[in-house]
């Protein structure tokens, strides 16, 4: 196990995620036990990401589910090809075939569709598999994932059960927004994201930004651990302070100083919503810029 675990950390950083201990030792059990892994955190911590750095760490397909209120089974595992089976209906009328004839030619794989979790199974190979903001559905979405989560198998009504080919490395994400059920969580392994820590968020900035100067590194990850103490609708997140990072660099700055650019770049790059805007306005920005400086 912990030469898995050191492996593993070893390739998470190679591919510029930087990853706590916990973290990556949930991910080597995942692994090894093939068991889902449910991610909950604020939005803009690095959930998602965790799914697409796996894919390149094990050099296999992303297969994701993007959820929202009303995903169902014909968006997220399969539907029939309708206007192709009406089709064939005609031509096996024009040919004289009896009803059981056609019921039998139509439903088959040559008329199925594909949706992320019938294609996450039938791969021949593991592929990860993302199920992004869980949250977002209702209770009878979640009810019907848990045939597949429990046996990786799912049941289309005209075809049986369907089996895994091989078994997706699952991640299930949730911002929190909707308490998830208690069937849900027992089947995953669990993790909870937390914001970083000032030397996480400096460790991340070196190795996503690689040219960026010492001191204005520090600066930034100190300011952001200031600035999501301040009450905000939407604290930024990691992605905010890559973005705020790269666009002080694309100017040429090398220390933060309260100028005018940097508190106006500031803002677009750090507060997504008006409230925030307002909440913060130009003299508070300079204050925790100066104490940073």
């Amino acid at each position: 196990m912990t030469n898995q675990f050191e492996h593993l950390s070893q390739q998470l950083e190679q591919h510029q995620y930087i990853a706590d201990a916990d973290l990556v030792t949930t991910l080597s059990l995942m692994d090894s036990l093939q068991r889902p892994l449910l991610i909950e955190g604020e939005a803009g911590v690095g959930k998602t990401e965790i799914a697409k750095v796996l894919s390149e760490v094990y050099d296999c397909p992303l297969i994701r589910l993007q959820c929202y209120e009303g995903l169902d089974a014909s968006t997220s595992v399969y539907e029939w090809n309708y206007s192709h089976q009406l089709l064939s209906i005609k031509m096996m009328e024009d040919a004289g075939s009896s009803y059981q004839q056609k019921e039998s030619n139509i439903f088959n794989e040559e008329f199925l569709l594909e949706r992320p979790l019938l294609k996450a199974i039938r791969q021949p190979t593991s592929p990860v598999l993302l199920i992004d903001e869980i949250d977002r559905t209702d209770e009878a979405f979640e009810a019907f994932l848990l045939e597949l989560l429990s046996d990786f198998q799912i049941t289309i009504p005209e075809l049986g059960t369907i089996k895994a080919s091989s078994i997706p490395k699952v991640i299930l994400t949730s911002n929190g927004t909707r308490e998830l059920s208690d069937a849900l969580r027992r089947r995953c392994l669990y993790h909870y994201m937390e914001y970083p820590s000032y030397e996480k968020e400096l460790r991340i900035i070196h190795t996503r930004l690689p040219e960026i100067q010492d001191k204005l590194a520090i600066q930034i990850a100190t300011f952001l651990q200031q600035l999501r103490d301040v009450e905000l609708r939407k604290q930024p997140g990691v992605a905010e302070t890559l973005d705020w990072a790269a666009a002080l660099m694309g100017q040429g700055i090398t220390e933060l100083t309260a100028s005018d650019f940097v508190i106006q770049s500031s803002k677009s790059c750090l507060l997504k919503t008006q409230d925030d805007v307002t909440r913060l306005n130009n003299a508070e920005m300079t204050q925790l810029i100066n104490n940073v400086s």
